[in-house]
């Protein structure tokens, strides 16, 4: 595999066609596709170290996550003060989880990582039907468990240096009953706070490519007009998130098959 310090165009070229192809997931069948990031890192660019591709990742899908915060705001999706709020207590748990995530041995970190994505592709498959209330908002009652949502969702998120979107939103919906779609709006303001806060604490110990997550963050700017053009014009969104399922499955499995071998 590629030594993370000496990729020359040819991996930028894969790292910008990583991007794209997680952006066109993302806008093709919503959260979740970032999850992709890591082992198109790992395993189809070449990044050596998985820390690195961790912490290169986590930037990346932080600034992706602010421009879809962007076009969310317009929409007037976000509940700011639930955002912050879940946001504030995360942060503290992406610190942690990302500072235990460098400790461990990257293969035996990749090992997890791959056992997670299928726990995501169930979810993904079972689907989220609650509406929500419209007028939900953060206040002293429900607090306290916006908190307790928003702290082990930054664990997480920190730990596989991932967005954890596909956890922040039925958090979000579990402690405020929010509509989905102001959660998912919402959501992105605490995954750019859990990616920069988990990239910075890599970058810290020299896990963050810059040049790899520029031309990743560009990729996936493309792919994600791309996925949200073809979204529009495919019906039968459940058997897209589908086969998207299915394709964490078999991403997985070759983790779990590569990772394994190496403990």
């Amino acid at each position: 595999m590629l030594d993370p310090v000496q990729i020359d165009t040819l991996h930028l070229a894969l790292g910008a066609l990583s991007g794209v192809l997680v952006g066109f997931t993302l806008g093709l069948v919503g959260g979740g596709g970032s999850i992709l990031a890591v082992p198109l890192m790992v395993y189809l660019v070449g990044v050596q170290s998985p820390h690195v591709a961790i912490g290169t990742s986590a930037f990346a899908v932080a600034v992706n996550a602010a421009t879809g915060l962007v076009q969310h705001a317009r929409a007037h999706n976000v509940k700011w003060r639930c955002g912050a709020v879940y946001a504030a207590s995360g942060i503290l748990g992406a610190f942690l989880g990302s500072t235990l995530g460098k400790a461990i041995d990257g293969q035996k970190l990749l090992f997890l990582f791959a056992l997670v994505m299928i726990a995501v592709g169930v979810l993904m498959i079972r689907g989220r039907r609650n509406q929500g209330e419209p007028g939900a908002q953060c206040n002293r009652e429900n607090a306290p468990k916006v908190v307790t949502f928003g702290l082990g969702t930054g664990v997480f998120s920190g730990f596989f240096g991932i967005g954890g979107g596909f956890l922040i939103v039925p958090g979000l919906v579990a402690s405020t009953s929010m509509p989905m779609i102001n959660a998912v709006g919402t959501s992105l303001v605490a995954v750019t706070a859990f990616g920069l806060t988990t990239a910075l604490n890599y970058a810290a110990s020299g896990l963050v490519d810059w040049l790899l997550a520029a031309v990743f963050i560009a990729g996936g700017i493309i792919g994600g007009v791309g996925g949200t053009m073809a979204a529009r014009r495919l019906s039968g969104a459940g058997a897209l998130t589908t086969v998207f399922a299915g394709l964490i499955f078999v991403v997985a499995a070759y983790m779990l098959w590569k990772s394994g071998t190496s403990l």
